[in-house]
C-alpha cells in the first residue's frame, strides 16, 4: 500500500512539527498507524494473503518499538500520541 504524498503531508502536519517533519517519532507512529489500518481492512477481505499478514505484523512491531522508545524518553509525548491515535497497549 502506498499513501499519496498529500496524505503523508496531512499526517505529518497533524502529528509532526510541520508538513515535512518525517523524522519525529510522533509522525512515524501516525504514518505506521495509517498503514496498519489499511492493511487490516485489506486482510478482512483477503484472508489468505499471508505476505500482507507478515508485513502487518512487522509494521505493528515497528510501531510498538517506537512507542516503547517514546514511553522511556518522554512519557507525556507518549500519552498524547496514544490518546490522539486511539491506540491501546
Amino acid at each position: 500500500m502506498s499513501l499519496s504524498s498529500e496524505q503523508k503531508k496531512e499526517i505529518f502536519g497533524k502529528y509532526g512539527k510541520s508538513n515535512t517533519d518525517t523524522g519525529s517519532a510522533e509522525s512515524q507512529v501516525a504514518l505506521f498507524s495509517a498503514r496498519i489500518g489499511y492493511l487490516t481492512e485489506h486482510l478482512k477481505s483477503n484472508k489468505k494473503d499471508y505476505s500482507t499478514e507478515r508485513s502487518l505484523k512487522m509494521l505493528v512491531g515497528k510501531r510498538r518499538r517506537l512507542l516503547d522508545y517514546m514511553r522511556d524518553k518522554d512519557i507525556e509525548r507518549y500519552r498524547k500520541i496514544i490518546k490522539e491515535l486511539g491506540i491501546r497497549k
